[in-house]
């Protein structure tokens, strides 16, 4: 039962950080134009990927594989790990290969596969496929 709590919370977070991941692409050039002092700060750094990374990785690892063990539905951690090896790839060798537009397009997309990921695994383990 402390699984299936640690795999909700995990998953809740998980789904937290990757919209926060989307918002942060989204919102940042839009405060950098209002509040131009927002430019020099770690937030718009290319390093402030790799630090989220840090916490997205093993919180959105550890999430899918307890929902995934409980309810054995493939796709979401064929979709989880394709959202996660897409954010690694984007947060060292985006910028430098896609632009910044491109940068950011890829990791909101990213970023939405890596949240459905999540939102499904959460959905089946509330329909009660976790307890089997």
């Amino acid at each position: 039962m402390e699984h299936i709590k640690a795999q909700k919370i995990l998953d809740r977070l998980a789904i937290g950080m990757s919209s926060f991941c989307v918002l942060h692409c989204l919102v940042t050039p839009v405060l950098f134009i209002s509040i131009p002092v927002l430019a020099s700060t770690i937030v718009a750094d290319e390093t402030f990927h790799k630090i989220l990374l840090v916490f997205v990785l093993p919180a959105s690892s550890l999430a899918l594989l307890l929902g995934c063990r409980r309810h054995k539905d493939w796709i979401v951690l064929s979709l989880g790990i394709l959202g996660l090896m897409l954010l690694a790839l984007i947060a060292f060798f985006g910028h430098e290969l896609l632009g910044e537009t491109g940068e950011t397009v890829a990791t909101v997309v990213s970023g939405l596969v890596l949240a459905a990921s999540h939102f499904r695994n959460h959905r089946l383990c509330r329909s009660g496929r976790c307890n089997a």
